[in-house]
């Protein structure tokens, strides 16, 4: 029987497949940095052109539920995980950076909303 861990892995593969559907690449999955509650945690880091992104992705009943899941401590740990990234990976550095979100409605139904939150700067 699933569970909520499962149902969240799956939205992240329903995610990761619309995404390379769509023209993007991966760059990593599940990408975490450090331990406990200030770690770093980065669903999909994928990127088009020039431009890497860092998505979160959401499993609810709506889109509305899975939107307003994403919390404010939540954009943190990613920012958080994006900058520690860009650290390791200098590779990225000419790289525009972008923070998406995916809403996974079961059954089946996707939400892309690229830019779903703007840092001003990173580090």
């Amino acid at each position: 029987m699933p569970n909520n861990y499962h149902n969240g892995k799956l939205a992240e593969y329903i995610a990761l497949f619309y995404l390379l559907f769509h023209g993007y690449f991966p760059v990593a999955k599940n990408y975490v940095t450090g331990k406990g509650t200030h770690a770093g945690e980065v669903d999909l880091i994928v990127r088009k052109g020039k431009t890497l992104i860092f998505v979160e992705v959401k499993e609810r009943r709506s889109f509305e539920k899975a939107a307003y899941a994403i919390s404010e401590q939540q954009k943190q740990r990613i920012i958080r995980g994006a900058e520690v990234f860009l650290a390791k990976h200098k590779k990225y550095d000419a790289y525009d950076i972008r923070f998406d979100a995916i809403l996974v409605e079961y059954p089946f139904k996707i939400k892309h909303l690229p830019n779903a939150w703007v840092v001003s700067r990173l580090f």
